[in-house]
């Protein structure tokens, strides 16, 4: 039997290493060390707590870098624009699959050379221990900052005052996703801390094995999410998912044996880089050293993102939900009717640089706007602001080149249903709609 030929080949350590499989670990070493090299967002977790001060949309430099390559080939092969949208943070955008189409050829390219080159090859022990070791470290640096931002919760803020009075009919599934989530941070901690424990286990080869089931389960959930209320990140979280179950599968066995067929298995151990402890230790606290990196990092991050612009961040001195009571344009009440769009029914701020209007037909208009506690200014406006009582506003200046008048008061958030609402033990009837 020549070491070339397409039968199993057993190697001195008595695991076998079929043709199949040497092909399929070739095409595994080269996908995926190129999507977690080149896919926007996995090398940048490793900046740790630099992260913060990086240029905005500096975590796609590869796809930017490659995206004359990526356009070339929407336009030639699949008649697309494939042009790069950095601003836009989705990751489903067209030139990413076309990125994505693009690693594939690659793969396969480089898979079918490699495999002509080094066909005599048995076995791929030493490279596969460290194929592990890095799947499992990019695996877990995203687990340790996904889990970070819903931990700390930014990912998924609490609902913003205007989305209070919007009609459900009116947001995207992607938006029910995010304000559901939001709507309880308990809930979206839960969700955070299965991710860092998922993460924090993956960089400690002693626990790789449990981390991988942990971060199998929980991208799972979230590409179940991503699919079903359409949220751009299914690439990633499908490719997270692929990554748990590569590093699961040279242990199928043992798990099927211990969780279904209910039999004794062998330790689940991970392949040592080295032949000496001493090397192997080494590397151990190398790993570890770089996961609390991480984690720091992302834990640091998040809470400055917390603190400057999440729900940690001081609320402007007008903060909350105003409704106009009586209106004046150019001297003239304008009474609150649904003809009269010019007239504001409420004002919404949740921010201190924007503001939400909703107009008399329900349209809410969320602009920039400068806000302090004296003055209110748009691009097309210029209100000076008195406060006879804390839940109390008059405006006045000019609107569009008519001068109005308002009064407004503050509407007591607790009234509504949403922020009403909270955890109860005793509960004699369900919080649902009143029946007709």
């Amino acid at each position: 039997m020549q070491p070339g030929d397409a039968v199993a080949v057993a190697d001195k350590d008595g695991s076998v290493w079929g043709l199949w499989a040497r092909v399929a670990f070739r095409f595994c070493v080269v996908y995926f060390a190129l999507f977690c090299v080149l896919y926007a967002e996995i090398m940048s977790v490793f900046t740790g707590v630099f992260r913060w001060w990086l240029p905005d949309g500096v975590i796609w430099w590869q796809m930017s870098t490659l995206a004359p390559v990526t356009e070339w080939v929407g336009r030639h092969v699949f008649g697309v624009d494939a042009v790069l949208y950095p601003a836009s943070r989705s990751g489903d955008q067209t030139a990413v699959w076309v990125f994505l189409f693009d690693l594939l050829v690659v793969a396969i390219a480089a898979t079918m050379l490699w495999s002509v080159l080094d066909r005599r090859r048995t076995h791929y022990r030493g490279l596969h221990a460290w194929f592990v070791v890095f799947i499992r470290i990019c695996l877990g640096g995203m687990l340790l900052y996904y889990g970070a931002v819903k931990v700390i919760p930014v990912q998924m803020p609490a609902p913003p005052l205007a989305e209070l009075l919007r009609p459900f009919g009116q947001l995207s599934p992607n938006w029910v996703l995010w304000l559901q989530v939001g709507s309880s941070y308990p809930y979206e901690i839960a969700l955070g801390a299965v991710e860092l424990a998922a993460g924090i286990l993956l960089f400690w080869p002693r626990t790789a094995i449990l981390g991988a089931l942990l971060a199998l389960a929980s991208m799972a959930q979230v590409f179940l999410y991503n699919m079903t209320f359409g949220v751009s990140v299914k690439i990633l979280s499908f490719h997270l998912l692929v990554l748990a179950v590569v590093l699961l599968a040279p242990q199928a066995k043992r798990l099927a044996d211990v969780f279904v067929l209910q039999r004794s298995a062998p330790p689940f151990m991970q392949p040592a880089l080295f032949s000496t402890p001493c090397a192997n230790k080494a590397a151990t606290a190398i790993q570890l050293t770089l996961g609390c990196w991480v984690l720091v990092g992302s834990l640091t991050v998040s809470w400055l993102v917390w603190t400057h612009y999440g729900g940690g961040r001081p609320k402007p001195a007008l903060y909350g939900i105003w409704e106009v009571t009586t209106s004046t344009r150019d001297g003239a009440i304008v009474p609150p009717l649904t003809t009269q769009r010019g007239r504001w029914q409420r004002l919404i701020i949740d921010e201190p640089d924007r503001l939400s209007i909703q107009s008399m037909d329900d349209v809410i208009v969320t602009r920039s706007a400068a806000i302090d506690a004296h003055t209110i200014t748009l691009n097309d406006a210029a209100l000076t602001v008195d406060r006879p009582a804390s839940d109390r506003l008059n405006l006045a200046g000019q609107i569009d080149g008519h001068h109005v008048t308002m009064t407004l008061r503050r509407l007591d958030l607790d009234t509504l249903p949403l922020r009403r609402s909270g955890f109860h033990w005793v509960q004699e009837f369900p919080d649902l709609p009143p029946d007709e």
